[in-house]
C-alpha cells in the first residue's frame, strides 16, 4: 500500500481491546501552550484497557452550545489507571472544539474507546525513538510510559512552530525520559535535514531497534530513511476527521491500496501502520 509521502502502509496485526461507551467525568480541563486543551477524564474501564496509539471518539456536549452533530477523535495522551483517569490534549480548531473549551469540571462528556490499533512495541526493543510534532507528540506519550519502566532506551522529539506550540515535554520529563529533544521552526532546528543530522550523531553509537513518529509527513520521511540507515522498523499513526471511528462510515480510508484493491480505514486498520521505503518489499522484506 503506497501511504504519505508515497512509502509503504503494512497493516499491523495486534488484537486490541473491545471498545467502550462511558459518560466520563471531566475532572481537570486547562489551556496549554497557544492553542491547546488539556482534558482529564474519570473513565476507569477506557484508561485500564488503552493500549499504546489508541484513540477515543468524544463527543461535544449539547450544553456547551454547539451544533457539533459528529464526535471527534482524540489520542489517549496520559494513562492514570490507579485514578481511573484518560487525559486527551485538542487543538481549538473549528466551532466544535471550540465549544469543547467551555465544558466545565464536574460535566460528563460522552466517550467511545479505546479504538483502533495501536502502536506495535517488539519484546527486543532495547531502544526506541519517538519523533511527534505538534498535537501528534500525544499519540507517541502512551508508548513511552509502557517503555521506560521496561527499562528501554527513550528518545523523544517534540517538534512545534514556536515553544508556545510544543507539545508533551514536561510529560516526557515526568515520564522520565532522559534523553528529550526539543526544536521549533522559530529556532530553525526542526527542519527534517537538521534533525535527522542531530538524531544521527546522538544515535548512530547505540541506534534504536525501533521509531514510532506522528504528526507531519516530513518527518515520517526522515524517520524512515533513520530506519534504514539503523535497520530499524517504523510506524506512523496517522490522522483523520473521522465519523465513526468504529469503520462503519468508511470516511477515513487512507487511499492506500491493498492487494484486494481495498482502502484501508484510519479508525479500524489504523491509525497506526508499519512505514516502509518505497519497493516491492521495503528494507525489510
Amino acid at each position: 500500500m503506497t501511504g504519505p509521502g508515497h512509502h509503504r502502509l503494512a497493516l499491523l496485526t495486534a488484537p486490541e481491546p473491545a471498545p467502550t461507551w462511558d459518560h466520563a467525568e471531566v475532572v481537570r480541563h486547562h489551556p496549554v501552550g497557544d492553542r491547546y486543551h488539556r482534558m482529564r477524564l474519570k473513565a476507569p474501564t477506557i484508561a485500564a484497557a488503552t493500549r499504546p496509539g489508541q484513540f477515543l471518539m468524544v463527543t461535544i456536549p449539547d450544553a456547551t452550545g454547539a451544533r457539533a452533530v459528529l464526535p471527534r477523535p482524540m489520542a489517549v495522551h496520559r494513562r492514570l489507571p490507579g485514578e481511573g483517569c484518560v487525559d486527551i490534549v485538542y487543538g481549538v480548531q473549528g466551532a466544535g472544539t471550540r465549544a469543547l473549551t467551555a465544558t466545565a469540571v464536574g460535566s460528563r462528556v460522552q466517550v467511545v474507546g479505546p479504538l483502533g490499533v495501536g502502536f506495535a512495541p517488539a519484546p527486543e526493543t532495547s531502544g526506541l525513538l519517538l519523533v511527534g510534532r505538534g498535537i501528534g507528540v500525544c499519540s507517541l506519550m502512551t508508548s513511552a510510559e509502557d517503555a521506560v519502566p521496561r527499562g528501554v532506551e527513550v528518545t523523544a522529539v517534540v517538534s512545534g512552530r514556536t515553544r508556545a506550540a510544543l507539545v508533551g515535554a514536561d510529560d516526557y520529563r515526568d515520564l522520565g525520559v532522559r534523553r528529550l529533544i526539543e526544536v521549533t521552526d522559530q529556532d530553525g532546528r526542526s527542519a527534517p535535514d537538521v534533525l535527522s543530522a542531530r538524531l544521527r550523531r546522538a544515535l548512530d553509537p547505540a541506534p534504536p531497534q525501533q521509531i514510532f513518529t506522528c504528526g507531519s509527513e516530513r518527518l515520517a520521511e526522515m524517520c524512515v530513511r533513520l530506519g534504514e540507515r539503523w535497520d530499524a522498523r517504523v510506524q506512523v499513526s496517522l490522522e483523520a476527521h473521522m465519523a465513526c471511528g468504529l469503520g462503519y462510515c468508511h470516511g477515513c480510508a487512507t487511499a492506500a491500496r491493498t492487494a484486494a484493491d481495498e482502502s484501508p480505514l484510519i479508525c479500524a486498520d489504523g491509525p497506526v501502520f508499519e512505514l516502509r521505503p518505497d519497493g516491492p518489499e521495503g528494507s525489510h522484506g
